[in-house]
């Protein structure tokens, strides 16, 4: 059957509208992201339709790609760009058979795993120092929630008032999709999380002296709140990379011998510029790891942070061969 004449941007709406139902919000955040650039890719090269679209092409994309993102994106990209394709070859916009020449790059371990982490000394200094000098507000709540509890952003995003049981103490964690908080493995991700009463004191101090008295768009009580309601994932990731800059909690000092007057990444816009901060991910990381360093068993702290043995060893242990030799002591038996 002859290609239809469909312009890159509609097939990508058509591809989007398609894969909805069955992608979590984030997931479908990160398809339209895909695609999208492909299809600036498209106009910049001024492909009016898909079915100009041949393995030539699409290689040069993959090319483009390589060039401008690490490996591991780009595979990620060019898988998304695969299916794409094999949903344009169903409604005819390209050639049948064009996702078969779709290469995907081919990646190293070393290329899928991300070192960045938070030690727990970086942990232990940074907060006594918001204990001391932010305590309950909310950059402090969302450092101390996330290195205790070795969580996922969307769980502490979907964190309400109501799921806070300080008799427990627990944390509980759910899936709210149709009220804007889904959890990356849905109802898989849905958990009770025990905290120390230290950590349940500063939130119940948050709750009474500093959360503003806000309902969000569905008119829930989000336990990290701002005064428009429940924060972004945005606001939150920016919280966290402020907080770990080592300039703030270290007395001003930098370690990649920068002047702080003069440093950009000490202007709040900036700050994700800083060498020496991290994203949210890397504080459940640095759990993982410090976890498994003080004896807590994997299962344990696999169930705790919902991750499987497997993802817990290739992605998040990032503990060395001497803390990994130091685990295995105890159970060594002279045979």
């Amino acid at each position: 059957m002859e290609q239809k004449n469909i312009p890159p941007r509609d097939g990508v709406q058509r591809y989007l509208n398609d894969r909805k139902p069955e992608l979590s919000q984030k997931s479908l955040y990160n398809y339209r992201v895909s695609v999208n650039q492909f299809a600036d890719w498209c106009e910049e090269n001024q492909i009016r339709y898909l079915r100009e679209l041949d393995g030539d092409l699409i290689a040069q994309y993959k090319d483009y790609r390589l060039e401008r993102v690490a490996t591991i994106t780009a595979r990620n990209d060019i898988r998304v760009i695969k299916n794409f394709i094999e949903f344009c070859e169903s409604i005819h916009a390209v050639f049948s058979g064009l996702s078969e020449l779709v290469r995907i790059p081919k990646t190293t371990v070393e290329d899928e795993i991300c070192d960045d982490f938070l030690t727990k000394e970086e942990a232990d200094a940074i907060l006594p120092f918001l204990a001391k000098h932010e305590y309950a507000t909310n950059r402090h709540l969302i450092v101390l929630i996330l290195w205790k509890a070795g969580m996922r952003l969307s769980g502490l995003r979907a964190l309400d008032v109501e799921d806070i049981d300080p008799d427990g103490p627990t944390l509980k964690i759910r899936h709210r999709p149709d009220k804007g908080t889904p959890l990356k493995n849905n109802r898989r991700g849905e958990r009770n999380i025990y905290v120390t009463h230290e950590v349940m004191d500063v939130i119940e101090d948050y709750l009474t002296h500093t959360r503003p008295d806000v309902t969000d768009e569905y008119g829930r009580k989000p336990l990290i709140a701002t005064r428009h309601g429940r924060p972004s994932h945005t606001t939150i990731q920016k919280a966290v990379y402020a907080a770990t800059r080592p300039c703030t909690y270290n007395g001003g000092k930098c370690p990649f011998d920068r002047d702080p007057n003069d440093c950009e990444a000490t202007k709040y816009a900036h700050i994700t510029k800083c060498p020496g901060s991290v994203s949210p991910h890397a504080l459940r990381r640095g759990y993982v790891t410090a976890a498994r360093n003080a004896g807590q068993p994997k299962d344990v702290t696999g169930e705790r942070v919902n991750m499987t043995g497997r993802v817990l060893d290739k992605h998040y242990d990032k503990g060395n061969f001497q803390e990994k030799a130091n685990r295995r002591r105890d159970s060594l038996r002279d045979i």
